[in-house]
């Protein structure tokens, strides 16, 4: 692993230094810190360090953007409930934004749902995303001794449904209109609902 990753290893121990420390000196600061502060240094750090799509060696000296990026995001992964709050008030897909996900209007969230990379989502208008739905845009898979990351956008197309408990590899698209019964699988570079919306059986 190269120096930086080892530096954005620390990054989980140092927000909740500030979480708890702006808890005990300031409270009416802790919504700032714990939602606006993740955002803007993950915004800082792709204007550093771009994350491109693609294939990268994730082990070696060579610092890999996704890697601090994720760790940006990881508080958010291992605590699902600082992001179920959002989507219970209905102020989820404007907290995706500040990430840089493209997320359409009238989107409707249920309270559970999984996202690993906030950056490469993009939803259009009026996609009902059901229950524990989950989108993963990276895959890591072991290759000739070695760690090898793959990456890329999710695209989910307007007016989609999206069933309970499907969910969505790196690189999966959802067509235009297309309903998607309980528990889809989309895998990797795939392509769902392209025949269209077909409604489910009374």
């Amino acid at each position: 692993m190269s120096g930086m990753g080892r530096v954005m290893l620390l990054w989980p121990w140092v927000y909740a230094a500030l979480v708890i420390g702006t808890g005990w000196a300031a409270w009416w600061a802790l919504p700032l810190t714990v939602y606006g502060l993740p955002p803007l240094l993950f915004r800082l750090h792709q204007w550093i360090f771009p994350l491109k799509e693609g294939a990268h060696k994730l082990v070696g000296p060579v610092y890999v953007p996704w890697w601090g990026g994720h760790q940006l995001q990881l508080p958010f992964i291992a605590f699902p409930a600082l992001e179920a709050v959002l989507r219970v008030l209905g102020i989820y897909s404007p907290w995706l934004r500040l990430w840089g996900a493209r997320v359409g209007r009238g989107v409707y969230w249920t309270p559970l749902v999984e996202i690993t990379d906030r950056s490469l989502l993009e939803i259009g208008d009026g996609v009902l995303v059901g229950h524990k739905c989950g989108f993963y845009a990276h895959a890591i898979k072991p290759a000739r001794g070695t760690l090898y990351l793959y990456c890329k956008r999710i695209r989910i197309g307007k007016d989609a449904f999206l069933g309970a408990g499907s969910g969505f590899g790196p690189g999966a698209t959802v067509a235009e209109g297309a309903y998607l019964p309980l528990r889809t699988e989309v895998f990797p570079g795939r392509v769902a609902g392209r025949e269209g919306r077909k409604e489910p059986e009374e």
